[in-house]
């Protein structure tokens, strides 16, 4: 079939004759130059900084003027004439492009760590690119409350303390005191991760002075100089008194705190038994035994309690002395290195890996909570799951109430749940998802098969988290299925 031809003049004495795709791409290109608004005025193409200004002359003022302004606007804008038209663009596809002509340090492709999410390509969403009341060229101060601060147009911290709850008297500060926003570096480290002026404890006693009689009878006048503050207390707010974290330990909750200590010698702690697990074991020796006993032991279990938990609060259940996930990832560097690809099983990277794992041992291969595989992942994507609610502490229970989720868990996250008849329906309905048995001989099986056949249980290059990494399409389905055929 031949193509429809048409005719494109691109300047006189030259001519191009285009077919249907051709011509979608020249209608691209004009839009791309329509998206522009008209000028509400002519303008000559050539027209300098001053024509600007004698209409723009706003955008030259304020506390903090753009550097670029003193450049000139073509150094960023450019004006396009076509006909009686005239239209002012950006030089370049996209405000960020443009921003990184000149900051060319904030560019994200080339940061490691974690960046702020507007950092990524979106400079205008925080920055006014001409002038501004507020330093930086910021659209509002960062500080203020929910109207004023340019931070709580996203971040909600601070904003609804409960009644009998605390917040940081820092909020009113703003924000810059202890964050800045652009700083990345080494994932783990909270400076970084939470881009902080500095690390806890030092940021925290630029303000708080540890040698003060109120601060050290609060804590029991046991030695906590060097302490990490954000291990027991949050730096924003907290439904608690003190800006206590959300989980502690009760007798640390209770001040029982004889029970653990004895009084500080020469500045240093002293145990009221001979070492941290002796202690522990006081009260949690069902723990001491399952760790003791277990028919697949966990090696990292073997040492003190509090190489995985804080002995007096944390921000997560179980007490873990970082994050659910990351008090892993410290040991299990091969899990870690998965969490480079980009798509992640939620449990595995965020909520933790003891949603699906035994950390204190269990009688399962690799401390699974299930004896099989299917059992494990049918516990959240089955059509039987049946997480129990706890109401009063909001909260949802899997795997006969071992595992404590938050109420929402499911729909926020989306959780996939199968629509699975007699080990069947998917990807596709009649697709079998367990072993396939020989119809001559019904106790072998023929096929075997669980989820991990198609599945990756931490993390995948490609969406689905399908195995090494491949796509989902029919060209992975002929894997198995080698009667397919793939065009």
């Amino acid at each position: 079939m031949r193509a429809a031809l048409a005719t494109f003049k691109s300047s006189p004495g030259t001519t191009y004759k285009l077919n249907a795709l051709g011509r979608f791409l020249v209608v691209l290109m004009l839009a791309g130059q329509a998206s522009a608004a008209k000028h509400p005025v002519p303008l000559d193409p050539k027209a300098d900084t001053s024509t600007c200004i004698a209409c723009h002359e706003d955008k030259t003022k304020g506390k903090s003027v753009h550097s670029a302004m003193a450049m000139g606007c073509t150094s960023c804008h450019e004006i396009r004439v076509t006909k009686d038209v005239t239209r002012v663009k950006l030089i370049t596809t996209t405000p960020y492009a443009l921003c990184l002509t000149c900051h060319a340090d904030k560019n994200t492709a080339d940061m490691k760590g974690t960046v702020h999410p507007p950092a990524v390509r979106d400079c205008v969403k925080c920055h006014d690119p001409h002038s501004s009341e507020n330093k930086f060229q910021l659209l509002k101060a960062t500080s203020g409350g929910e109207k004023e601060n340019l931070c709580l147009s996203c971040h909600k911290t601070g904003v609804s303390v409960p009644e009998k709850g605390s917040r940081h008297a820092a909020l009113d500060m703003g924000c810059e005191t202890c964050h800045l926003t652009h700083k990345t570096g080494e994932i783990g480290k909270p400076e970084f991760d939470f881009h902080l002026v500095k690390a806890p404890p030092a940021l925290c006693i630029d303000c708080h002075d540890v040698k003060g009689a109120d601060l050290k009878k609060a804590h029991q006048n046991q030695p906590f100089e060097t302490s990490n503050c954000v291990s027991c207390h949050d730096p924003h707010e907290s439904a608690a008194p003190k800006l206590m974290a959300h989980f502690t330990h009760p007798p640390f909750a209770d001040k029982q705190c004889d029970t653990c200590h004895a009084p500080a010698k020469d500045g240093k702690v002293v145990l009221t038994q001979k070492d941290a697990k002796a202690l522990c074991v006081t009260c949690h020796d069902d723990k001491a035994k399952l760790i003791e006993t277990a028919k697949v032991q966990h090696p990292g279990a073997a040492g003190d309690c509090t190489d995985c938990h804080s002995p007096h609060a944390s921000g997560q259940p179980g007490l873990p002395k970082t994050t659910a996930v990351d008090i892993c990832l410290g040991c299990h560097s091969d899990i870690a290195d998965q969490g480079k690809k980009p798509v992640h099983h939620q449990p595995a990277f965020s909520q933790g890996c003891a949603t699906c794992h035994q950390p204190h041992g269990g009688d399962n291969d690799h401390l699974l909570r299930a004896k099989t595989t299917n059992a494990l992942c049918l516990e959240c994507h089955g059509p039987d799951a049946q997480p129990r609610k706890l109401e009063s502490e909001h909260l949802l229970t899997i795997f006969n109430g071992s595992v404590k989720l938050p109420d929402n868990y499911f729909t926020k996250n989306k959780v996939v749940v199968l629509p699975l008849k007699f080990g069947m329906g998917h990807p596709i309905a009649g697709h079998p998802v367990s072993d396939l048995l020989d119809p001559a001989d019904p106790g072998k099986v023929k096929t075997p098969m669980n989820c991990l056949t198609c599945h990756q249980p931490h993390s995948s290059a490609q969406p689905d988290l399908l195995v090494k990494d491949q796509a989902n399409n029919m060209a992975f389905c002929s894997t198995c299925h080698k009667d397919l055929k793939v065009r």
